[in-house]
């Protein structure tokens, strides 16, 4: 005979449980972490700069080829969805596809909607890059991520305990050395600021034994 918890609680659309987030948790954890993802790119934009990963990438596309950040954002992080649902389950790479497109989208629309003429490269740097590393922080801790480097990063945490935002820190070193090629060591040096900066701020607040939610 079997027994059921007593203090268990379902988890539904409103309801959640203490280890598991409810679906409108989700969704409003998903829009959030997009949302300031969005905003911390935009602001880097603005001063030209870029960070590593996919996000890198497409900063690359965008200042050596023109097109839109947002294009290339998307495109570049699929290849890495079937990781996602291989390694990380089909829950984990739906709210990440959703995060990646809902965070191509917006910071396609936002220089329409927020008007930024000018920033300080090393202001952009620090603020973009803490936006950007809050945003991933919310998605991580909806099982969640802005795809590319950090799905990677967040399985090899999963496998091997390495901590993700050293790795994806690491991954972002690499990105960082192809940008010598379309940037000036000023911007590359503010880049190089933004990037620490975010992946610090993964790498101090995520960590799977502080915050066991799903």
């Amino acid at each position: 005979m079997t027994f059921q918890n007593p203090m268990k609680t379902p988890v539904g659309f409103w309801s959640s449980s203490p280890e598991r987030h409810s679906l409108l948790e989700d969704i409003q954890g998903v829009a959030a972490g997009s949302m300031l993802a969005a905003l911390g790119v935009t602001l880097l934009a603005t001063a030209q700069l870029m960070v590593g990963g996919t996000a890198g990438l497409g900063f690359l596309l965008r200042y050596s080829t023109g097109i839109s950040f947002g294009a290339a954002f998307f495109i570049l992080n699929l290849p890495f969805y079937w990781l996602a649902c291989r390694r990380l389950g089909l829950a984990f790479t739906v709210k990440t596809f959703a995060a990646v497109a809902l965070t191509a989208i917006l910071t396609s629309i936002l220089p329409q909607l927020i008007t930024v003429s000018s920033v300080e490269p090393i202001t952009a740097a620090v603020f973009g890059g803490l936006l950007m590393g809050c945003g991933m922080l919310v998605l991580f801790r909806h099982r969640a991520s802005l795809g590319g480097f950090g799905i990677l990063a967040l399985y090899l945490q999963d496998r091997f305990g390495w901590r993700a935002g050293f790795v994806q820190l690491g991954l972002d070193c690499v990105v960082l050395i192809l940008s010598f090629f379309v940037a000036s060591p000023a911007v590359i040096a503010c880049s190089v600021l933004a990037a620490v900066t975010l992946n610090l701020t993964l790498a101090i607040n995520h960590r799977a034994d502080r915050y066991i939610v799903r």
